[in-house]
């Protein structure tokens, strides 16, 4: 019985982040699309769950669906309106250009898992019980990948001081238009 549970919650977050992850890119009001990824980085979190990460999926819940979303609907709110249509004369050379790199991503995913999943899938893995405890995880970060640390924690403080720029100039221009 239990596996059978197991099974419905794995089913249930899998469509909820399918579902949610395609509502974000169909979505055309920005704030409707960011709470959709609220709801998807949710589903993420379920399935980190399922497979016993319980410090991932705390951080999934904490970091990204807490504190960086909390950003991008702060940025949505100071662009007001303007976010709603960006590209509204039809799709440009970027939009076009980022379309053909997620296809190639697409791609180069597909072969990279059938290449590497063929039949060691069903090996079980060797992991011991002190696999990513918050001690370890918080050595890790600290020593060995302190440079990639630092260098997302000022991307994300740069993000947020463009979204307050841009916020300040979308509001100066509605003043002069007005």
């Amino acid at each position: 019985m239990g596996d059978f549970v197991v099974w419905v919650v794995w089913v249930v977050a899998a469509f909820a982040c399918l579902g949610s992850g395609a509502a974000v890119i169909s979505f055309t009001n920005p704030f409707f699309s960011a709470l959709a990824l609220i709801g998807n980085l949710g589903a993420l979190a379920v399935l980190f769950l399922l497979l016993s990460a319980e410090f991932v999926a705390a951080a999934q819940v904490l970091v990204y669906a807490g504190a960086v979303m909390v950003m991008f609907l702060f940025v949505i709110a100071y662009l007001g309106r303007r976010a709603d249509a960006p590209w509204k004369g039809g799709p440009s050379w970027p939009a076009l250009g980022a379309t053909a790199a997620a296809g190639a991503l697409l791609v180069e995913i597909v072969v990279v898992v059938g290449q590497t999943a063929s039949g060691r899938l069903s090996d079980e893995a060797d992991i011991s019980r002190a696999f990513g405890d918050p001690v370890g995880i918080g050595r890790l970060f600290l020593t060995d990948h302190l440079l990639a640390f630092e260098i997302t924690s000022i991307v994300l403080l740069a993000a947020a001081v463009g979204g307050v720029v841009l916020g300040s100039d979308v509001k100066r221009r509605e003043e002069l238009e007005a």
